[in-house]
């Protein structure tokens, strides 16, 4: 392992997971302003080998001395264990980047999308920052320009979810499911032939996610509101600094392997017009304009899978109401939902470190 001279190190810690995979890629294609690079995981996952950057590197179980001598920590590991670890990783000197959804509604923890907030990074009295859930990440890009166009008001919104947003869990049980109703005509055409077809392995759904579609992503909260829902609602206030933003989602689950899609309403203080906004999103980073509806050209998870931008099309003006406007956005939920948009972060750290 080569020592790569004085930039700082950087730890990716459950480098062997679902968005810990995309990381190393990412990692390995973008300019590189790390020094050495770390991989840690859950000690079941230690000694195995891994390629970043071309090099081979070993990965170490996660304990409070792997983290000694590291400057950046990202956490690509569900919410108990960012809980528990980012603080520690902070104590041994290091700043947390963690992409759960574990301290994403700290009023100490920044929530940071490097195109909208990038300021925000060295706001973190705690040392750690956190990066927004993959639903809200990708319309979140597409959003704040408008906003600043023309004074957000209220979002109703509707989400199309990829099942890797379950981990691959969730892809191994989409796939399995489309390989038991293949060839089977009669299926969906009767209540329950479905359900019967494909058995008890729902894995991590409430219902059959193949040939169907289940209006509920998260856990359930007050209200009937899910915690997806809820977390479109909180973190689109949070990173567009918008407190008293409306907000209403309804999260559902499609048989989509990678490609978080929302159908996005967005009501605004002054008038909007489809061309105009549309400049608007020509010209804002990190967004795609796919727009020609006459060509079938539409924002779609089968063409943004391992791309980096929001895809943004279906732009028209609300046919009722001059102020509003709506879209259909889609991006790649572990690349910028998730790894793409936490190493952004750990590179605007990168630039603040080596000054």
């Amino acid at each position: 392992m080569g020592h790569h001279g004085k930039l700082p190190t950087l730890a990716v810690v459950g480098a062997t997971g679902a968005v810990g995979t995309v990381m190393l890629d990412i990692l390995s294609h973008r300019r590189n302003v790390w020094g050495d690079i770390r991989l840690i995981a859950s000690p079941r996952s230690a000694g195995r080998r891994l390629l970043v950057r071309g090099e081979e590197v070993e990965v170490v179980a996660l304990t409070e001395e792997a983290f000694d001598g590291v400057d950046v920590a990202m956490f690509d590991v569900p919410d108990e264990v960012s809980a528990y670890w980012a603080p520690v990783a902070v104590s041994r000197g290091a700043i947390a980047v963690d992409n759960s959804g574990a301290f994403r509604m700290d009023p100490d923890v920044p929530l940071v999308v490097p195109e909208i907030n990038p300021a925000q990074v060295r706001n973190r009295p705690k040392g750690i920052i956190a990066n927004a859930n993959c639903t809200t990440l990708a319309m979140i890009v597409a959003i704040a320009p408008l906003h600043n166009a023309y004074g957000l008001k209220e979002l109703v919104l509707a989400s199309y979810q990829a099942v890797s947003g379950a981990g691959q869990v969730g892809v191994d049980t989409l796939h399995d499911q489309i390989a038991k109703v293949a060839g089977d005509r009669v299926l969906g055409t009767r209540p329950g032939n479905i359900r019967h077809a494909v058995g008890d392995d729902l894995g991590p759904f409430a219902a059959p996610v193949a040939l169907n579609v289940v209006p509920f992503a998260g856990s359930l909260r007050d209200g009937g509101w899910s915690s997806e829902e809820l977390k479109m609602r909180n973190e689109s206030r949070k990173i567009l600094g918008l407190p008293d933003l409306k907000v209403s989602a309804t999260c559902v689950r499609v048989p989509v392997v990678t490609g978080h899609s929302v159908a996005v309403h967005a009501v605004f203080g002054s008038e909007v017009d489809a061309m105009g906004a549309r400049e608007v999103l020509q010209g804002a980073p990190g967004v795609i304009v796919v727009d020609d509806p006459g060509a079938g050209e539409f924002p779609m998870p089968i063409d943004a899978v391992g791309t980096d931008p929001s895809w943004v099309g279906r732009i028209r003006r609300a046919v009722d109401d001059p102020r509003a406007l709506d879209f259909f956005v889609t991006g790649d939920n572990l690349r910028k939902g998730a790894a793409l948009n936490t190493a952004q972060i750990a590179e605007l750290l990168a630039v603040e470190l080596s000054r």
